[in-house]
C-alpha cells in the first residue's frame, strides 16, 4: 500500500460511504486515535503525519462495522487492500 494522499483519501472516502464521519482533533490518545461507536465517529490525533493516519486507519477500519454491499466498486477494492495489509501486519 503506497503512502500518499490519495490511498488517504480513498481510505476515507470509504468510511463516509459507510456512514462513518472522521475528525483531526488535538487530544492525547494513547493510541493517536478513538472510536465513538454508537455515532460512527472516527477521531484521529491531528497531529499524525501522513504515515501515521493511513497506517491508524489501516489498524482500526477491521474493528468497524462496515458492509462492504453499500461501498463503491472503488471503495470494495481499497477495503480488501485494507483488509490485507492488516491480516500482514497481524501477521509480522
Amino acid at each position: 500500500m503506497k503512502y500518499n494522499q490519495s490511498t488517504l483519501q480513498k481510505i476515507e472516502k470509504g468510511l463516509s460511504e459507510s456512514d462513518y464521519l472522521i475528525r483531526y482533533e488535538r487530544g492525547t490518545f494513547q493510541s493517536g486515535y478513538c472510536i465513538l461507536e454508537d455515532r460512527k465517529v472516527v477521531v484521529l490525533n491531528k497531529f499524525l503525519q501522513l504515515e501515521g493516519r493511513i497506517n491508524t486507519l489501516v489498524d482500526i477500519i477491521p474493528q468497524l462495522i462496515i458492509d462492504p454491499a453499500q461501498l463503491s466498486p472503488e471503495s470494495q477494492k481499497t477495503y480488501q487492500e485494507v483488509l490485507t495489509e492488516n491480516a500482514k501486519e497481524a501477521e509480522s
